[in-house]
């Protein structure tokens, strides 16, 4: 695991200096602090900087490295779980190997397969491969997008990294605000790829390749080289137990592979139980367990946690967030180059940072949910889909009065009550991200001043979310599970992990995330995985003998924050003090009345916005932090 950057010349004038890939190194020690290097091509086109978290062959496992004439160089983040299968077969094909590592592997199946080679890795990656006989760049991005990577083309250069801090740290590069982003942000609270929340940058798509030809950049273009098709199994759910058993089994003893100590996230939940239970029988010894807790005993898992830790035997860590955690915003909102308004990545950094104390990798158990229909709003969606044959004009009434249950609470009864009712009369697509947005697009039609409307495409993001959720094949769970993994997954999920764990120089695997794990759990019928009484059906079926029955039977609780309560508390002095001062950025784009009537009816109690209250906090910290140009950022 660890900081890639790099810069291409786009002109024979520019040489490519060594000073620039140290300066943007030096942004990325936090990714790996282990190990540095620099490669710079012989007529100054391309430079490669790197920061190595040494876990495979970690005295000899340097970079950039290059084939055995030094003619392709890359440059690596991340992990390949098959690297063994794919350096047999390359040597036999008379590939010489001078390292043990998992990076090695990819110069020279460049060699024997070009472009298609990122079709034949299976795992976590970032990769930037410089042809040097051609002159030619290929970055590449893992097939879910658990490794980052954004670019920039400017000023007769192409610069790219694992994070927007690596490229700003260098003199001349452009940090304008870009409106349209903002207005995305707000609505997801992320910005989705290929978007920046700066004109000008770029994000790689998970599971897309940029090739840039340094004699001919306008033709540069990135394409997808894998996408998740649908598949249909056709065996009996018995065999379908069976193979999930071996896919799940193969997929965590592949991210068992390491040469530092490792250890497993536990929620107390279904997936991170599995993922404890199977590494105890693999053998992993010692096998360590961190878990994070709140006082507030709704939001808290520790117990369940302690009970599966007691089951395995491992040697468990547990620590508790309070609203001190607010004293760690600052941090997150520097780590995180963007706006990120996902409150759970506060436990995730103060678990990453504890676990690191102990083990250099962690095993997760992110992504089951979506794989096996866990959330709780796939089953909102199969339900709300029966309301289709109800007349349109009797949903809009039971929308209306969704008003009538209390929701100023997250968490109960009512809350849900009113966000399923109120959906009722929109068409399925909007439906859905009513309920995994953060700003209601009718909100935020009343909130904006008038020149930040006029700024930008009010509709785009929502058309994105259509184009997403309505082609997918299935019925409306499928739907929904399909776009999360286009769009929560990659973009919210998964950013948050990486950041938050590799601020701390800590690698997370999710063997869940396995390629053919998802391939196969997506193919089951819907029936399987989304079971009469809760997600999960056929994988909980499966762990039946190995977890106790109340992790199995117990409501999902999910990975929250009692941001809400908090704002009401500790918080409260913070939030005031962010977001209603006049140069705020807040101001800058909502109406002053609307901004303090929105904060008042939270802190208040008559209305629970405790999610845009939140995205507006870390919105204020993060362009205190990194000072945008634009819309009063700069103020």
């Amino acid at each position: 695991m660890c900081g890639i950057a790099g810069i291409l010349s786009l002109s024979p004038a520019a040489r490519v200096e060594p000073a620039a890939l140290d300066t943007m190194t030096a942004q990325l020690v936090h990714r790996g602090p282990d190990d540095e290097g620099r490669y710079v091509d012989p007529r100054g086109r391309c430079g490669f900087g790197f920061r190595r978290l040494s876990i495979i062959d970690v005295s000899g496992g340097h970079q950039p490295l290059a084939n055995e004439n030094e003619t392709v160089w890359t440059v690596f983040n991340g992990e390949i779980y098959n690297f063994r299968e794919l350096r047999t077969e390359l040597e036999q094909q008379g590939h010489t190997f001078a390292t043990r590592a998992d990076s090695e592997v990819i110069v020279h199946l460049y060699e024997e397969h070009g472009e298609a080679c990122f079709e034949r890795l299976a795992g976590m990656f970032a990769i930037a491969i410089w042809d040097q006989r051609r002159g030619r760049l290929l970055l590449a991005r893992d097939r879910f997008g658990k490794k980052p990577l954004t670019y920039i083309f400017h000023a007769g250069r192409l610069y790219f990294a694992s994070e927007l801090k690596a490229i700003l740290a260098l003199p001349g590069l452009p940090r304008e605000l870009d409106p349209q982003s903002l207005h995305r942000y707000l609505i997801f609270q992320y910005v989705p790829a290929p978007h920046s929340i700066y004109k000008g940058f770029r994000k790689l798509p998970p599971g897309h390749v940029l090739t840039v030809d340094a004699e001919q950049p306008r033709d540069a273009q990135s394409h997808a080289y894998w996408r998740l098709e649908q598949r249909v199994f056709d065996g009996t759910y018995e065999d379908a137990k069976t193979r999930l058993g071996e896919l799940l089994t193969a997929a965590v003893k592949k991210r068992l592979v390491a040469d530092v100590p490792l250890g497993a996230f536990l929620s107390g939940g279904v997936d991170s139980s599995i993922v404890v239970a199977l590494m105890r029988e693999l053998g992993v010894s010692p096998l360590r367990t961190f878990s994070i807790g709140f006082p507030e005993a709704r939001y808290d898992e520790t117990a369940y946690a302690r009970q599966i830790a007691e089951r395995f035997e491992t040697e468990h860590h547990e620590h508790i967030v309070t609203p001190r955690a607010g004293e760690i915003l600052d941090t997150l909102a520097w780590h995180y180059d963007e706006p990120f308004a996902d409150s759970s990545a506060i436990p995730t950094y103060y678990v990453s940072r504890w676990t690191r104390e102990s083990v250099t990798v962690a095993l997760t158990g992110d992504a089951g949910d979506e794989c096996f229909a866990g959330y709780d709003r796939y089953r909102a969606v199969q339900l709300a889909a029966r309301f289709e044959v109800v007349p349109r004009p009797l949903r809009r009434l039971l929308a209306a009065a969704a008003g009538l249950f209390p929701h100023s609470r997250p968490r109960t009864l009512g809350n849900r009550l009113h966000r399923f009712a109120s959906a009722l009369a929109q068409p399925p697509a909007r439906r859905y991200l009513s309920w995994v947005n953060i700003f209601p697009p009718e909100l935020l039609a009343v909130g904006y001043r008038d020149e930040f409307r006029a700024s930008i495409d009010f509709d785009e993001p929502l058309a994105w979310f259509d184009g997403l959720y309505d082609p997918a094949p299935g019925p409306a769970p499928n739907q929904a599970v399909r776009t999360d993994f286009a769009s929560y997954l990659p973009f919210d999920l998964l950013t948050k992990v990486d950041i938050a764990s590799m601020a701390c120089s800590l690698e997370c695997r999710a063997p869940l995330l396995d390629h053919e794990l998802v391939e196969f759990s997506l193919s089951l019928p819907l029936s399987w995985r989304l079971g009469p009484r809760s997600g999960k059906h056929i994988l909980k079926d499966w762990a039946r003998d190995r977890l106790p029955s109340e992790v199995l039977q117990r409501p999902k609780m999910g990975f929250g924050v009692p941001v809400g309560e908090w704002f009401r508390r500790e918080l409260r002095d913070l939030v005031r003090e962010r977001l209603l001062l006049s140069d705020s950025l807040s101001n800058h784009i909502f109406r002053p009345e609307w901004l303090h009537e929105l904060v008042n009816s939270h802190l208040s109690g008559r209305a629970n916005y405790e999610h845009p209250l939140w995205t507006l906090l870390m919105l204020e910290l993060w362009a205190n932090k990194w000072r945008p140009i634009g819309f009063g950022a700069d103020a």
